[in-house]
């Protein structure tokens, strides 16, 4: 009994951090902000959020701090900033919904991490998914939405959205080095370095002029960013592999709802059909979905 309520505590928690994820390119366009500045202040308002909660849960200890820590923390953590940076400029120029579809392609690029850093085995059953996701991301890109931003800079938003995937699985492949250091202690190492790193580079001149504005971009750090995180972290320890890998394709789809629904963005059915492929093979590479026969197991 007690284990099902703690399951679907898990699955309550991961579903509200997926549908907090899924709604972050709404207000990143809506703020009306440049990227870098968006980044900026979710950094900052997502570090306060943060601050406050290492704190109440007593996660900031002289002991759990180490130069090798500290180090690999900063790294996965610039790799982190810098994919905000590039996902957040695609949002206008390939529109939240292709963006979102075509850095759900991370999976793939963590599995060739995996097996180049890690030496691990990549199976038949994925290198078909890859394939799979490869046509449609061809399918995707194909034609420009009707309704963008920035129109005629699509490609250059499909080519940040892919970057910004690597840098997210790159990211996963240094935290892989920090067992033993609570997420949400690395997620406050994220912003803090996003504060340091980014506010060079903030255009102080162009800052939001609204109450509106400026409460999307507090939303963006301190609920989307602050609260998602510590929902995220608590399902991922109390759900199967399995089951927050099936509850994490919330996050895209809600985004092209969203999408739909806030900016009235129309696709092509061709990219539709690109995109279903590309959520698909993530999925069965998230998920394990074999499609090739056991007996030719793995390369």
């Amino acid at each position: 009994m007690a284990a099902n309520n703690e399951l679907r505590r898990g699955a309550f928690e991961m579903t509200l951090a997926m549908l907090m994820s899924g709604s972050i390119g709404w207000l990143v366009v809506s703020s009306q902000q440049s990227a870098l500045n968006v980044a900026f202040f979710r950094c900052l308002f997502g570090g306060a959020t943060l601050l406050a909660i290492c704190a109440v849960l007593g996660v900031i200890r002289r002991e759990l701090f180490s130069w090798k820590m500290v180090g690999l923390a900063a790294l996965g953590s610039a790799a982190i900033v810098a994919n905000w940076v590039l996902l957040f400029a695609a949002y206008s120029r390939a529109s939240i919904s292709m963006a979102t579809t075509v850095y759900s392609t991370q999976p793939f690029m963590l599995v060739a991490l995996g097996a180049l850093v890690f030496r691990e085995r990549v199976t038949p059953s994925t290198l078909a998914w890859l394939a799979i996701a490869f046509i449609g991301l061809v399918f995707v890109v194909k034609v420009e939405p009707a309704v963008l931003a920035v129109p005629g800079q699509y490609l250059e938003g499909v080519a940040y959205a892919v970057s910004a995937a690597f840098l997210y699985a790159l990211s996963s492949i240094i935290t892989k080095h920090l067992k033993n250091t609570p997420p949400h202690l690395i997620a406050l190492i994220t912003v803090a370095t996003g504060v340091v790193a980014l506010a060079p580079f903030v255009q102080y001149d162009a800052l939001p002029s609204t109450a509106t504005h400026w409460l999307q971009l507090v939303a963006l750090g301190v609920v989307n960013t602050g609260i998602m995180y510590v929902l995220l972290y608590g399902a991922i320890q109390k759900l199967p592999t399995a089951m927050t890998g099936a509850l994490s394709f919330i996050y895209p789809v809600v985004a092209i709802v969203v999408d739909r629904v806030a900016f009235g963005q129309k696709l092509a059915w061709i990219q539709v059909f690109g995109a279903v492929l590309i959520l698909l093979a993530a999925a069965g590479v998230n998920l394990g979905w074999r499609i090739v026969p056991a007996r030719r197991l793995s390369i």
